[in-house]
């Protein structure tokens, strides 16, 4: 069977991109007009780049052809997922500075501050794994991917739920409950375990879990179980791969604030 791989038109999903582009690009501009010289390290290009980059990540993912796809092959659902719940929210935080963020420093600390327990990376990490597991359910997700509200939902709530959780690594502005010292690694390694756990337990089942897909037309002589193994591991390598990655650059960014904190301790030491 030949797939279907043909393009969504979602208005509410166009609006939504267009207003938050919007939005950030007058930011930017903004911030670039008043930073003079101090442009490459308020509001660098780059920045812009990672954040127009988290927009046509969720507009691929919502819209492109894969959102047919995964309607008729389990891997393909998989890596919808994989760009709503950790590529979207790392290049949309990565868009970010202290300066570009300067309106809602304040507001961000009072939500921080009322969310309380809510706020702590622990929960993060619950919320992560919980929404992971909770939508792989074979019942949820049949019930997802069987009614156009639900799927919404779900698609929502990957995003929310990783851009939470990576907003604790890579902020660029101080929260209150700072991950320190080993507590990137720590907050990674024990998501990392629960959510691989999932996508081995999936590649490896002796036989299919999710009925939606098992009663589908085969497209390209894949199988059900074959489909499901694809996804699996395709949740494993790419939760590798992120974790690492995001290790490195905690690693680099590390580096570079010792350097300056460094830095700015012998230019006190000298006046």
């Amino acid at each position: 069977m030949s797939p279907d791989l043909s393009w969504s038109f979602s208005p509410g999903v166009l609006i939504a991109a267009a207003l938050v582009t919007f939005l950030y690009v007058c930011r930017w501009r903004a911030v670039r007009r008043t930073a003079g010289s101090r442009r490459s390290s308020e509001a660098p290009v780059w920045r812009l780049g990672c954040f127009l980059a988290s927009v046509l990540t969720a507009l691929a993912a919502l819209l492109s052809p894969l959102d047919a796809l995964a309607d008729q092959l389990f891997f393909a659902h998989m890596v919808q997922h994989v760009l709503l719940l950790d590529v979207a929210p790392i290049l949309g935080i990565l868009g970010l500075t202290k300066v570009i963020l300067r309106p809602l420093t304040r507001a961000v600390a009072e939500l921080e501050r009322r969310a309380g327990a809510l706020a702590h990376p622990a929960f993060a990490v619950v919320l992560y794994v919980g929404v992971i597991w909770a939508w792989h359910v074979p019942a949820a997700y049949d019930f997802a991917v069987r009614h156009s509200t639900v799927h919404v939902l779900e698609h929502l709530t990957f995003f929310l739920a990783g851009s939470l959780y990576w907003w604790h690594l890579l902020s660029p502005i101080r929260a209150r409950m700072r991950l320190g010292g080993l507590g990137p690694v720590a907050y990674m390694v024990s998501t990392k375990l629960f959510v691989g756990a999932l996508g081995m337990g999936l590649a490896f089942a002796p036989s299919t879990l999710y009925p939606y897909y098992e009663h589908q037309a085969r497209v390209w002589g894949i199988s059900a179980l074959s489909d499901q193994a694809i996804a699996g591991l395709t949740m494993a390598v790419e939760q590798s791969l992120i974790m690492g990655g995001a290790l490195v650059l905690l690693f680099v960014r590390a580096l570079t604030e010792s350097e300056r904190a460094q830095q700015r301790a012998e230019r006190l030491e000298a006046a």
